[in-house]
């Protein structure tokens, strides 16, 4: 199917030219329906070059198997220009959204044509930088909201352990709390006397003291005194022993101390004893629960810590605080491996005037980079310490290396090793734009084949004036 070279006179690209002047491009412009749906440029994939005569389509970036749409063409409209003139791949895919009447240039021809014609060349060379920068901020954005998936995946994971801890032992508590409830009615109905409750209470005590000086035992001496005990409850006709030798044993309470209770309790001893277990219970599980929220609030403030939510964009801060922050929520992680992280700091060094939450990004990029360098083994390892006006932070793995060939090009925009779907290729680079660009530091890479990896990083104590 051939076309007008009228028909192209509405297009931006060939705007200022003649019907006369077009003509060549007409007699190369293939003509075809399309169906809505029909992928017409491939992501990733050398391109020829569309015109969209009729219809719309939607331009998306496809990462892994997720596809996000990024911007709507209505005809008459273009693409796959700056791609087919530079010889590059398309960084998008651009599919029909509706019934479309397409005209297809080879790549061959319109890079001829283009060339004959200044003005079409000049068009498309304004079209590189905004599209770029288009690209680059989609990409950014989604670099930005995989690192903070990252963090809200860990800080999830982390947060679970304690949560359930203390979920646990909120309801082992109030298990605990009506045995006690239940033991005061027992004491009641057997008649025991104020000088008797008061023997009772004071065992109590004595239990109460040796739990909180009682070393741990091992193991085996633990299961030899659990015996022995269970063994006398038994003989006492004790209800339920098995339920309450672990508290009591965990507390070193023997089977002379038992005896004595049991004197003092009478008809009550079964009460006796279940109250003393489950205050013991109670003193553990409180023990527990507070341990578990202590977690829970260290956790949120290092997140806290890691944006700097309360402490507005540019903050002086000790380059450990965040280094140490960012290890906190990659921790899950380090925790089912056995990689080592050794730290070097001097703890000497002066603060250091940043954008807190921007240089926590790059600790986490390169980190996170490291974990993945090593695998399941392997030793991370942090240096700092002064240089010229400079913190220097060398961040090393002791794993595989990086190949001559992919470190030349290693800060480069877009540029990765990992599979599709895997990496933006803008972790590195955006890392370095920040150091450099924005703190007027420095950042360098250091690496061969079998010998590790050392990222060294320069940040000036002092503020710059691009920071902004």
């Amino acid at each position: 199917m051939s076309i007008a070279a009228a028909e192209l006179q509405p297009f931006t690209l060939f705007r200022g030219l003649s019907v006369e002047q077009l003509a060549p491009w007409a007699e190369v412009v293939g003509v075809r329906a399309v169906e809505a749906g029909t992928v017409l440029v491939e992501q990733g994939t050398p391109s020829d070059v569309y015109l969209l005569l009729a219809g719309t389509a939607h331009t998306m970036i496809v990462q892994g198997e997720s596809t996000e749409m990024v911007g709507r063409m209505e005809a008459p409209s273009f693409m796959g220009a700056v791609a087919a003139l530079t010889g590059t791949a398309v960084d998008a895919r651009i599919v029909a959204a509706s019934d479309a009447r397409v005209g297809t240039i080879g790549r061959e021809d319109f890079t001829r044509l283009t060339l004959a014609h200044p003005t079409v060349h000049a068009r498309i060379m304004e079209l590189v930088g905004p599209v770029t920068r288009t690209l680059a901020g989609i990409e950014g954005r989604r670099e930005r909201l995989t690192s903070l998936g990252t963090m809200a995946a860990g800080l999830a994971h982390e947060l679970n352990n304690p949560a359930a801890a203390a979920r646990r032992a909120a309801v082992q508590m109030a298990e605990a709390v009506d045995v006690v409830t239940g033991a005061m009615a027992g004491f009641v109905n057997a008649g025991v006397t104020r000088e008797r409750a008061a023997v009772l209470v004071a065992l109590q005590q004595e239990a109460l003291r040796g739990a909180a000086t009682q070393d741990v035992h091992d193991a085996l001496a633990a299961a030899d005194a659990e015996d022995e005990l269970l063994e006398r409850l038994e003989d006492l006709d004790v209800p339920e022993p098995w339920q309450l030798v672990e508290p009591l044993v965990a507390a070193g309470l023997d089977a002379a101390w038992v005896d004595r209770l049991a004197e003092a309790a009478e008809d009550a001893t079964g009460a006796a004893l279940g109250w003393v277990a489950a205050t013991l219970t109670v003193r553990g599980l409180a023990g527990e629960l507070g341990e578990s929220t202590t977690r829970m609030s260290d956790l949120v403030g290092a997140i806290k810590s890691y944006a700097y939510m309360d402490r507005g964009g540019l903050v002086e801060v000790d380059v450990h605080e965040g280094l140490e922050t960012t290890l906190k929520l990659l921790g899950h992680k380090l925790k089912h491996t056995s990689i080592r992280v050794e730290r070097r700091y001097d703890k000497s060094l002066p603060k250091v005037t940043v954008m807190g939450s921007e240089l926590n990004q790059v600790w986490t990029n390169l980190l996170d980079n490291a974990i993945a360098a090593l695998g399941e083994t392997g030793t991370i390892t942090i240096c700092t310490k002064d240089d010229g006006g400079c913190v220097l932070v060398d961040l090393s793995d002791d794993g595989p290396g990086i190949p001559a060939d992919v470190r030349e090009r290693i800060f480069d925009p877009f540029f990765t090793t990992k599979d599709v779907g895997q990496g933006t290729g803008l972790g590195l680079s955006t890392a370095r734009q920040i150091i450099v660009d924005r703190h007027g530091g420095s950042l360098t890479v250091t690496s061969d084949p079998g010998a590790g990896t050392t990222f060294h990083i320069w940040i000036p104590y002092a503020p710059v004036t691009k920071l902004k």
